[in-house]
């Protein structure tokens, strides 16, 4: 369940004290300071498997992780902010990457680092369990407090990919929230790699690209209208990018996504909870609009009737 924190009903004196552990519940371990000791704001966080996303909206501050905060918790987490209000300021590592909306920087928990808001700002923030990322992400310290921009190339694919994700995950199935978190953890690292290098990758990876799909038909494989045309227009991209993306899967994109739809009707006929809903609802409520169609598509596919997978359990 999504959570809110907010300083709508703490009176003024309170506030900052309020957003203080706000901000430190929402993420790590934290301290706050704010113009003439008040600040206005709210944090709503959403969980999807081994990721958290957020989105801060707020007036002036500073946040500060300190290495005595850092000493005092256990907390191993990159935290990925994306600039969608505002200016921020991002410091660590010895250096500040400057964020306008669009931007974004990706920051470390287990070092000291710094926020820097001077006027009303708002953010999305992605946390990722340190470990996981830092086993996929080389020379992770030279990537810290470095702006990106999310105008084109990989920036662009992974800021998409945030806000898709960030305006479906109340929806997502629980079944189908862990492979949307492991597509945006490939989005992330696709994102951040090409700052290894001095000149930022032009384009993203095919990689990374069949990833997104992937992500977004996930999170919208319960929509009847979902084609490979509605995904290139969410991803503000061409329906020849994706096929080109999809070139090397055994299946095409609109193969695939009927597939998962399939796969998960066939997981809840064998869910008892869901005993008391006919078949026909069940794929209704997976995008499939034809009940014959359904019912030889399923055939195909497992070589039994969906009948046949409910009577076995």
């Amino acid at each position: 369940m999504p959570r809110l924190l907010t300083t709508d009903e703490v009176d003024a004196c309170d506030r900052l004290d309020y957003w203080n552990h706000a901000v430190s519940a929402a993420y790590v371990q934290l301290t706050c300071e704010a113009p003439g000791s008040d600040v206005v704001g709210d944090i709503k966080v959403d969980s999807l498997a081994t990721l958290e996303l957020s989105q801060v909206t707020a007036t002036a501050q500073h946040v500060r992780r300190t290495p005595s905060l850092i000493a005092a918790t256990a907390e191993d987490y990159f935290l990925v902010s994306i600039q969608t209000r505002g200016v921020g300021l991002i410091s660590q590592d010895d250096r500040t990457a400057e964020l306008h909306p669009g931007d974004f920087a990706l920051y470390d928990s287990t070092r000291p680092y710094a926020l820097r808001f001077d006027g009303d700002f708002q953010q999305y923030v992605l946390m990722l369990p340190g470990p996981t990322l830092r086993s996929q992400l080389r020379g992770a310290p030279a990537l810290t407090a470095r702006s990106v921009r999310g105008a084109r190339g990989a920036g662009h694919l992974m800021i998409e990919m945030i806000r898709t994700l960030a305006a479906d995950i109340a929806v997502l199935e629980p079944a189908a929230a862990a492979a949307v978190a492991q597509s945006v953890e490939h989005i992330v690292v696709a994102g951040l790699s090409s700052l290894a290098a001095d000149e930022p990758v032009p384009e993203p990876s095919l990689a990374a690209r069949r990833e997104q799909v992937k992500a977004v038909g996930r999170a919208h494989l319960r929509d009847p209208g979902l084609t490979v045309a509605a995904i290139a227009a969410q991803l503000h991209t061409s329906v020849s990018t994706l096929h080109r993306a999809f070139a090397g899967e055994p299946t095409s994109i609109a193969e695939w996504i009927w597939a998962q739809r399939l796969d998960a009707v066939r997981a809840d006929l064998c869910d008892p909870t869901l005993r008391h809903r006919t078949i026909s609802d069940l794929a209704f409520a997976w995008g499939f609009v034809d009940a014959s169609h359904f019912s030889r598509a399923f055939r195909a596919r497992f070589g039994c009737t969906a009948r046949e997978v409910r009577a076995g359990g």
